[in-house]
């Protein structure tokens, strides 16, 4: 913790109270959909409704290490590794009635993950379906729906020009477990053999093993596997399909 000394005519009580929070979406694949990981509220505001894990930075660690903090102690998931990213920050001045709170939110993509253990002050834990709060079949607290949104979209967007469709499996995969992320990610169905083409002829977005093996997602069905290759950007970019193709198929 810091030792500095307030200067010579600072006035803690002149200010009003801030904090600061990490939040963080944890997007993974789940009974072949999209899903997310919620809590329920233990503690007012929003006692018993949904929402993200997170929690008050603490005046020495960084935002980042709060996220992983917080995912441990509300969900009980100690996770070694996995890719997370800053989203962005949400500043709205009456966006926690508490008092003006200021949160930055984090993105993790994982492939299915156990079934999460509420703790600390999360009274539950447990995967939603993203399609069903889209609906609004589920309230979130604060604004947690606004960055539940922005991170489904940075989903979408990002397995376009980048590989990190691949985070949401485990190694090996079959190109029809890359595919069933591509469409639990956008919404939507995509064609197999056409998919395959597009994968097999970016450079360096998966590697074959030359082996066969079970897939993932596709009820055990025997398939090459492949693990992910040496880019991290594709080129070209695998694009969501547009209203019209989706339309034509």
């Amino acid at each position: 913790m810091s030792d500095a000394v307030a200067p010579a005519g600072y006035d803690p009580s002149a200010y009003p109270p801030f904090a600061v929070t990490s939040d963080i979406v944890v997007l993974t694949i789940r009974g072949g959909e999209l899903s997310v990981l919620l809590v329920e509220r233990g503690n007012e505001p929003y006692a018993g409704c949904w929402a993200l894990p997170g929690g008050f930075v603490d005046i020495d660690e960084p935002g980042e290490e709060t996220a992983r903090r917080e995912l441990v102690e509300e969900t009980g998931l100690e996770i070694s590794s996995f890719h997370l990213e800053q989203l962005r920050t949400y500043s709205a001045p009456q966006r926690d009635p508490r008092m003006r709170v200021v949160s930055t939110a984090y993105l993790a993509f994982l492939p299915d993950l156990p079934a999460p253990v509420a703790g600390d002050d999360a009274a539950r834990a447990r995967f939603f379906a993203v399609r069903d709060i889209e609906a609004g079949e589920v309230t979130l607290a604060f604004d947690h729906d606004q960055i539940l949104a922005d991170a489904v979209e940075r989903a979408r967007s990002k397995i376009e020009y980048t590989t990190l469709a691949a985070a949401f499996v485990e190694k090996p995969f079959t190109l029809g477990d890359l595919r069933r992320v591509y469409e639990c990610v956008w919404g939507t169905r995509l064609h197999p053999s056409n998919f395959a083409r597009k994968v097999l002829s970016t450079p360096g977005f998966v590697r074959s093993l030359d082996v066969r093996g079970a897939s993932q997602f596709e009820g055990g069905r025997v398939g090459a596997l492949y693990e992910t290759g040496d880019a991290t950007v594709l080129h070209p970019a695998i694009l969501r399909p547009t209203a019209d193709e989706e339309d034509e198929r």
